[in-house]
């Protein structure tokens, strides 16, 4: 087992870089795209707000409880591309160990381009090839169905749904969908994310 520190995760699409506050602007004008912060299912900040969020997940790296990430394109030449999103491991547990890969978000323009896909697939090699874990965790609300729809598509599985489990930014109350992929079903849920990535190629 290795332990969980920052890393940077590189595909053909998509480099996963650890967050950074230099990422500020370009994560403001991923947000930007698609003005993303006024969708209600999800936690995406505002161009003002987002200085305090890249701080909140950086305070929970140094807790230990989460690795953030900064999502980009790969340039034709193989370099860093624009910044089009976040994703992070969270609610680390390095005992187990165990994580659950959650609060993402993607620019409009790179959604439904493989860009996701391909930022799951490392996520997921790097927590069972690296890792160790025995258990990989998604949460979403109970309502967001694309979201639900997507983690499926994964090859994860439904555990539970934990009811008025957390309050929305609105205030109200949310049940939340507890989804796991785990250690055995890895070979599976890896075939077929290199087959829709190769289908996306």
């Amino acid at each position: 087992m290795t332990a969980l520190r920052p890393t940077t995760l590189r595909g053909d699409r998509v480099l996963l870089e650890p967050l950074s506050p230099a990422h500020h602007d370009g994560l403001v004008a991923a947000a930007r795209d698609g003005e993303l912060w006024n969708l209600w299912y999800t936690s995406v900040p505002t161009p003002e707000g987002m200085r305090q969020e890249i701080d909140r997940r950086m305070g929970l790296q140094e807790k230990g409880s989460m690795l953030p990430f900064t999502t980009r394109l790969v340039d034709a030449d193989g370099g860093p591309g624009r910044i089009i999103g976040m994703t992070t491991y969270m609610n680390i547990d390095q005992d187990t160990p165990r994580v659950e890969i959650g609060s993402t978000w993607n620019a409009a323009s790179a959604q439904r381009t493989g860009t996701n896909t391909e930022s799951k697939f490392l996520l997921l090699r790097h927590a069972f090839d690296v890792f160790a874990c025995p258990a990989v965790e998604f949460r979403t609300h109970w309502l967001n169905h694309q979201s639900r729809e997507a983690i499926e598509r994964l090859g994860a599985k439904q555990d539970g749904v934990l009811r008025s489990h957390s309050r929305t930014r609105s205030g109200e109350l949310r049940d939340t969908v507890v989804y796991s992929i785990l250690a055995h079903e890895w070979p599976m849920v890896r075939e077929n994310l290199l087959h829709r990535m190769r289908i996306h190629s």
